[in-house]
């Protein structure tokens, strides 16, 4: 066990990808805020959870949880620098999900709803995946 935790916590990258890490870090969680409690506009979980029934995402209220959560709890996790890579993986996969089933249709560029921000998160939490948290985060910490 000491062996898995150790391998998912350490890392070689230095304090660049903490600044990545934790920028990253406020987007997500910032959208997932909006998804699950409605703050800095959002429409809170039960109008994501309407909206995505809409774009035939059900149940809209599990996905709307499990997008609202992973971007939320995973940017958390990225900011503090806990347990990077997994949360990471898991930001990675929501953001593949929601290039795919909200954004590509709108072509690339964000002033048509199109994929360019969710790739650009999507690059970072693949970065993240691979360097892990970096020098200034708990998982270093954890790592010794």
């Amino acid at each position: 066990m000491n062996n898995l935790i150790k391998s998912i916590t350490a890392t070689q990258a230095s304090f660049g990808i903490t600044i990545l890490r934790i920028v990253a870090g406020i987007t997500f969680a910032a959208h997932g805020a909006q998804k699950l409690f409605g703050w800095f506009g959002g429409y809170g979980l039960a109008g994501v959870a309407q909206w995505m029934e809409s774009i035939g995402l059900a149940p809209g209220y599990l996905m709307a949880l499990a997008a609202g959560s992973a971007e939320f709890f995973g940017g958390v996790a990225l900011i503090i620098g806990l347990l990077v890579r997994p949360a990471a993986a898991v930001l990675a996969v929501t953001m593949l999900v929601a290039i795919f089933t909200v954004h590509f249709a709108n072509g690339f560029f964000m002033s048509n709803n199109g994929y360019e921000f969710a790739l650009a998160l999507l690059a970072i939490s693949v970065a993240l995946v691979f360097e892990g948290a970096g020098k200034l985060s708990v998982d270093s910490k954890l790592a010794r």
